[in-house]
Parts: structure tokens; sequence; C-alpha cells
């Protein structure tokens, strides 16, 4: 048993409920959970756990909460003004963010102001306000662990040198290739939501999903890599390694590669952010190298999947570009996951953003700006066929 306490944002999402599992195994103390509006699972969670809080970003959602959980002495809030508050007053030693989206940049922002350690899922805290969220973990102190497997892969990787800023090379980001590696543009036209989320080696969200198949997930991670561990972009590569059993790699200045392997299993790096530095929870089965057989690796298809490159250029426009890209891909996802759009329109309207974007100012009002700018954007743009 591990005497921590843990503030779990987003515990009914994928991560969330597998966040749970670790956290029970680990025998740590949950003070906070949240969630929207998935009451069903939150209200078993709390009879679990008895967290001193809960809230529900769905205000209706809080109202039923509070119903079902009014023989217990656990506290219902609603609104995301009140999980940022909650977040800066709950008496937890870590703040695990699994938000998915936006939404999971301000309790973020509340956690490090209060001096929390953060174990971080939420990748679009750093996409979108990266500049300012590293700023004010340097600030306050406050370390921030990726719990990507990717991110964590690299931290993990980056512990092999002494002066990883004058001995890294290459930061090499893989990916799967998502459910339609090997498509070109003409076969990807009749995509169907169905299709895009069946990712072929992880069991993920309907959102993370989606960027996968587009390959948006994957430039996300390299702009998350990029705030997280302060190189350049040109530091990165990505490559395509379908197998998802090594999950990065850095190449240092002598020519050594350094690589993080093991099964698809994200409870290895929510253990790893949980617990670092030391490893205790048995997260992963061990690998087993004979039965592996080869390994595939492959160049990304930046003509098919454009996104990966859009980020990369949102990163040379600088400033709150990349808010602006990342509000406009949460919208599209939404428009293509209720049909209002088709797959191939989705790296169309990160694009129209970027061309459409205005700079802001590099505050969280700038940010927030930047965000809603690719958000209209993105939502006026029309079903191409």
């Amino acid at each position: 048993m591990i005497e921590s306490s843990v503030a779990l944002l987003g515990s009914t999402g994928s991560i969330g409920t597998q966040t749970v599992d670790v956290i029970r195994s680990l025998g740590m103390r949950i003070t906070l959970l949240s969630a929207r509006n998935s009451v069903d699972t939150i209200e078993k969670q709390i009879r679990e756990f008895s967290p001193a809080a809960a809230v529900m970003t769905d205000p209706s959602a809080a109202e039923e909460l509070k119903i079902r959980v009014a023989d217990t002495k656990t506290k219902v809030y609603g609104g995301e003004d009140a999980l940022s508050a909650c977040v800066a007053e709950c008496g937890a030693e870590t703040v695990v963010n699994a938000v998915v989206g936006f939404a999971g940049l301000k309790p973020t922002v509340a956690a490090i102001e209060s001096g929390k350690r953060i174990a971080l899922a939420n990748k679009e805290t750093l996409v979108a306000g990266g500049e300012l969220v590293t700023s004010l973990a340097k600030k306050h102190g406050v370390k921030i662990f990726p719990i990507d497997s990717e991110h964590s892969a690299i931290f993990q990787c980056l512990l092999a040198s002494s002066k990883p800023a004058d001995e890294v090379e290459k930061i090499i980001l893989t990916g799967s290739g998502g459910p339609f590696r090997g498509k070109k543009w003409f076969d990807l036209r009749s995509v169907t939501p169905e299709q895009a989320v069946k990712h072929p080696t992880w069991n993920m969200g309907q959102k993370i999903s989606v960027d996968s198949a587009t390959l948006m997930n994957k430039g996300l991670e390299v702009i998350e890599a990029v705030r997280l561990f302060g190189v350049s972009p040109d530091k990165i590569e990505v490559v395509i390694h379908k197998e998802s059993v090594i999950h990065s790699l850095v190449r240092f200045r002598d020519g050594a590669v350094i690589a993080q392997m093991s099964y698809p299993d994200m409870r290895l790096p929510i253990s790893y952010a949980l617990t670092y530095p030391g490893r205790v929870y048995p997260a992963a089965e061990p690998l087993d190298l004979a039965s592996l057989g080869t390994l595939d690796f492959e160049e990304p298809d930046t003509e098919t999947f454009k996104c990966l490159d859009y980020a990369y250029t949102a990163l040379e426009m600088g400033g709150n570009a990349t808010a602006a890209l990342n509000g406009a891909n949460e919208v599209a996802v939404e428009r293509f996951l209720k049909r209002e759009i088709g797959f191939c329109d989705i790296p169309r309207c990160v694009e129209t953003a970027l061309l459409g974007f205005a700079p802001t100012d590099n505050d969280l009002d700038g940010i927030i700006d930047a965000d809603l700018q690719g958000r209209r954007i993105a939502a006026a743009v029309k079903k191409s066929w």
C-alpha cells in the first residue's frame, strides 16, 4: 500500500477507469473525482473510494448525482469553474488529469498554482497552453509527469543522460498508424465514425481514436513533446510502428538509441507517473521477445494524413496557433462523429483554421481566444461532398 492521495479528473473515461485500477492496486486514497455526465460510473467510484468531493462539469448531471449519493459523505459540485476550485482546494498530493480536450487546461493551471504534483494524460493542456503551463510549473516548482505512453517512454529514455539538452540528437515518437494505415486519400472519403474509432491496438475513447486515425494524435504529441521536454520541433521525428511495442525512442549524439518497450497497456505509464521514481505496480505483462518475431517501421504518409504536418505548421507559426489548431480539431472530430462532415473534412477544418488564425496574447485569456477562433472557423467549414 502506498500512502498517497490522488485527485482523479476524468475518472469515468478510458484513461480514468484504468487509473482507478492502478490506484486500487496501489492502495492509494482518492480525495476528488470528476466526470462530465457519466453518473452511473462515478457513483460506483464514489461508493468504493469515498472521496471528499466529486464534480460533474454538466450541472444537470451534478444534480442527479447529489440525489444518488446523498447517503454518503461525498460533497457533489457542478460546473467547470467548480472543478478548478475543487482541484485547488482538495488535499491531494497528485492530480491525475485524464479530462478529454481543451476543458483540461483550467484545472491543470489550478493544480499547478496550488503546488500539486501533476500526472498528465490531457495532452491538450500542453498543446493549447504549453508555454503558459510550463512557465507556471517552473514558477511553482511543480513536476509534470506524462501519462501518454509515448511521452512516458521518452521521459524514461531521457533518464539515460545526465545532460539531455546537450546530448539528445533526436526524439523519435512512434505511432501505430491507426486503422487506416496504408490507405490513400481516395480510400478514405467514405469512412464512417464506426470504422474510425476501431483502433487496431489500443482501447481508447472516441475522440482520441479518431485523432489516431487522422494522425492528428501524433501531431498533438509532437507539440506536447516540444513543450514537455523543451526541444525544438526539428529534433522530433515520427515513425509508424504498427505493433505498438516500442513506445518511443531517443537517439543521442554518440549514436546510441534508447527505447522503452512493453506490450500496449496504459496502466504501465499511469503506474509510473503515480509512483516515480519507483516501479511498484506490475502493470504490464512481461515482454516475450522471442514470440514477437519482427517489429515493423515505416515513415508516416503525410500526403494522405495531413494533420501531422499541420501540427508542425502550427509550431512554426508560433504564439497560440497550436491552441487554434487544437480547437479546430476538437470541433471537426465532433462534427465527424455526428456525421455532419466526412473523415477527409477533418484536416480541411484544421487547415482552414490555421489560415484564418489571428494572433492573440500569450496568457490564459489569449489561449481561450485562440481556441475559440479555431472552433468558430472549423464549425463553418462545409462538407466537401
